[in-house]
């Protein structure tokens, strides 16, 4: 029943500002968890967390690796504990492989994979001392399929994919009661997506474009992919690990 999928769970999700992120913080928190919303725009989680008692805001930057322990370490010291981390914050530039400049690249890898991995690692820490846990990586469709004008984004989702797998054998072997796994959307109705789409010289031929690709015949919405978090977090998928979740419209199956 609405409300009850994740009572009396800790969830800390990073871009919780907006987007995907900002969506799987409501979802937590109307089915029952205690979200903790995580985002280098202090401002923006501050924002998205007020009038709902059960969210809170925290800055992080999830390239900066003493600040993931930081946050995790208060997040266990305030709760008791946390149950849930969701890895949503990323960036996606468009660059080929001739255009992508040495630091394009760098932001891109620094954002999407080392904020990945340093909170995979900070997450096991605290989750394996406190009974396990669940931990969910956004990848994308771009993580499977290649794009000509993706080339760092394409690597960095790529190597979330496989992080994934690997985090959750470790932890599986290891016995910890930690489960991790990845979802990968298509074209998604966040501002991510707008902030594209406004650089590129006919925003609304591209958007359609962007549209014709999905056999669905639209983008998806932000609700929607957070609806799959929420299976994964709660105690429904515990037999769930190591997998990779696509919601993309039917855009990869053909």
């Amino acid at each position: 029943m609405i409300g009850e999928r994740m009572s009396g769970k800790i969830a800390l999700v990073t871009g919780g500002a907006s987007g995907i992120g900002l969506a799987t913080g409501k979802r937590f928190a109307a089915q029952g968890a205690t979200v903790v919303l995580a985002d280098v725009n202090a401002a923006g989680a501050e924002a998205a967390a007020a009038g709902d008692a059960r969210l809170s805001a925290v800055a992080l930057d999830v390239t900066d690796e003493t600040g993931w322990d930081a946050v995790v370490d208060g997040v266990v010291e305030r709760y008791g504990k946390l149950d849930v981390l969701v890895n949503s914050a990323g960036i996606a530039p468009f660059a080929d492989i001739e255009t992508c400049t040495t630091s394009e690249w760098h932001r891109v890898m620094a954002v999407n994979v080392d904020g990945v991995f340093f909170g995979c690692r900070s997450a096991v820490r605290a989750m394996k001392a406190t009974g396990g846990g669940s931990i969910v990586n956004i990848s994308s469709v771009s993580g499977l399929i290649g794009g000509s004008n993706t080339a760092a984004y394409n690597a960095s989702k790529g190597a979330v994919r496989l992080l994934t797998k690997s985090v959750a054998l470790h932890c599986a072997r290891r016995q910890y009661a930690i489960r991790c796994n990845s979802v990968h959307p298509t074209f998604i109705e966040t501002p991510m997506v707008e902030s594209v789409l406004s650089i590129v010289r006919d925003p609304e031929a591209t958007r359609a474009r962007l549209i014709a690709s999905v056999p669905l015949g639209r983008m998806g919405k932000a609700e929607e992919v957070a609806d799959l978090i929420v299976y994964l977090a709660c105690d429904e998928s515990q037999f769930v690990t190591g997998s990779e979740f696509v919601i993309d419209g039917g855009m990869t199956a053909s």
